[in-house]
């Protein structure tokens, strides 16, 4: 008998690979970063040690300002509160990079793979703003939503963690039992700008 399962993303019934074939041009490009590693790290941002531990496990300095996020090759880190923080890392590498922070880190602090949870939407094109406008009521100017802020609000009628990466570039961090429920909204609403999905 065979050890190993099968691993699908929320949206593999989808087939964004059926739908990327198709070559559509629309002003809306819809990708899903699938099967990535989402940890919640919590801790203290006021203590050295906390920070120095974050630093010494994944290579990157913690974001303390709110709203904002840090990157390297192969992390993602967003700020959620002032003691909670989601680590975005590459799939299969989670349980790994748990592992190094629980070793670094001391004293109060905890961390969760909450990978299963949710998943991850990257939304871009020329139109791509105009359908979020629809979709939630934050202001995506640049001057109040600049490259790399990160915010939690609602989406049409469920939830979500946007950070911008581009002008036209935002991931939109998802629940799992509210990824169809998103995925047929930004079909719907992006009908009148044309819906292209690339993989």
């Amino acid at each position: 008998m065979s050890n190993s399962a099968r691993v699908e993303s929320p949206l593999e019934h989808a087939d964004f690979a059926g739908l990327a074939a198709l070559k559509i041009n629309g002003g809306v490009i819809l990708r899903e970063a699938k099967l990535l590693g989402h940890l919640n790290l919590r801790g203290n941002a006021n203590d050295p040690d906390f920070l120095k531990g974050v630093k010494s496990a994944l290579d990157l300095d913690l974001p303390l300002a709110p709203c904002s996020s840090a990157q390297n090759a192969n992390t993602t880190i967003m700020w959620l509160s002032p003691d909670e923080w989601l680590v975005i890392v590459d799939g299969v590498t989670e349980a790994a990079i748990e592992g190094k922070l629980r070793q670094s880190l001391r004293g109060h602090f905890a961390v969760s793979d909450i990978s299963g949870a949710q998943t991850m939407l990257e939304i871009s094109g020329k139109d791509c703003l105009q359908l979020l406008q629809k979709s939630i009521g934050y202001d995506l100017h640049l001057d109040s939503f600049p490259i790399n802020k990160v915010i939690g609000t609602a989406l049409a009628k469920s939830s979500a963690h946007i950070r911008r990466t581009g002008e036209y570039n935002f991931q939109l961090i998802i629940r799992r039992s509210f990824a169809d429920y998103i995925w047929l909204w930004l079909q719907q609403s992006s009908k009148e700008y044309g819906l292209s999905v690339t993989l």
